[in-house]
């Protein structure tokens, strides 16, 4: 299947890299001219993955048009501009989706709203534990390829999967989806406990309490619980609140460390996803009669409605309960 991308931001580059890694050419739709021209020129791209020398199969355009003979396209687009990028896409060609949050506004999924914007093409979900450079220079990875579609998923998966990049088939689209979104605000808060000096027992509580945050309202919204504690879910958890190579974790650091919400914002060239998620997730939540508190505590944070230590005391003030 002839393969293009859309997003040529670190994660679309990767994954541009992984599928010319046998040498078939990968279209690369990116926003801006400068990056275009580097990756066609120089074959790199130093804005969003410096250090990455790419491969000369891969072709970088500015022109939507130019995707329209791909088989298949891999969707790496903010979550907050999917549907209007998907709008623009080639009709009819499958699509791998693979931002991960929930449409503020609708409280959607990715593929709902990329369903509303491009009826009649098929949906597939790509997520899991993925940071782009370890991808892009091909450490071993597995992840979650999510497709209603069986035949449609295999075939994806045979073009997706290399001897060190694994996907793993299942046709719970919603559970990725939810896992993916979910763990990018539950890493908000295990970064707040790194920058605040809450030492590893915070972290640990937080991982666990917040997956099941991630299992209560994925429940609700129709997600397998095996799917949740899989590859998109707990896997994708434990490694974004683990590290500061997640830009939601480093976000959450600098939020323990003192830093405003709307400094830490301003200055970021690339979309930490987890803090437009946040109040969608929160709201989505309390319509569902789902209990976030986790979730809750991030929203106040990320609003500046309260100060850290406040919003720490309230965690720890709620009532016991059995687990």
């Amino acid at each position: 299947m002839k393969a293009g991308v859309i997003g040529a931001g670190a994660w679309g580059t990767a994954l541009a890299q992984l599928l010319a890694s046998d040498g078939q050419d990968v279209a690369l739709w990116a926003l801006e001219p400068d990056v275009v021209d580097a990756i066609n020129a120089g074959h790199e791209n130093p804005l969003y993955l410096a250090n990455i020398p790419l491969s000369p199969s891969i072709r970088a355009t500015g022109a939507m048009a130019d995707l329209a003979a791909c088989e298949m396209l891999l969707v790496v687009s903010p979550a907050q501009h999917l549907r209007r990028v998907v709008a623009q896409a080639p009709a009819g060609v499958p699509l791998v989706l693979c931002s991960k949050g929930i449409e503020a506004g609708t409280s959607l999924l990715m593929s709902e709203a990329a369903q509303q914007a491009r009826p009649g093409s098929p949906v597939a979900v790509l997520s899991g534990p993925t940071f782009a450079h370890e991808v892009a220079r091909g450490l071993p990875t597995a992840i979650t390829l999510a497709c209603e579609d069986r035949d449609l998923g295999q075939r994806l998966a045979a073009r997706i999967a290399r001897a060190s990049f694994r996907p793993y088939l299942s046709d719970d689209v919603i559970g990725a989806e939810i896992g993916g979104a979910v763990k990018n605000v539950l890493a908000i808060a295990c970064g707040v406990a790194e920058g605040a000096g809450l030492g590893l027992n915070a972290r640990a509580a937080l991982i666990s309490r917040g997956f099941a945050e991630m299992t209560r309202f994925g429940l609700a919204r129709g997600a397998r619980a095996e799917t949740l504690g899989g590859l998109s879910g707990l896997g994708d958890l434990v490694l974004t609140c683990s590290s500061t190579n997640s830009r939601n974790f480093s976000l959450g650091k600098g939020l323990g460390e003192g830093a405003s919400a709307a400094d830490l914002l301003s200055n970021r060239r690339t979309v930490a996803e987890g803090a437009h998620t946040a109040p969608v997730l929160r709201d989505a939540a309390r319509a569902a009669g789902v209990e976030m508190p986790v979730v809750e505590a991030v929203c106040a944070l990320l609003a500046d409605a309260a100060p850290l230590a406040d919003v720490i005391d309230a965690l720890l003030a709620r009532p016991l309960r059995p687990e």
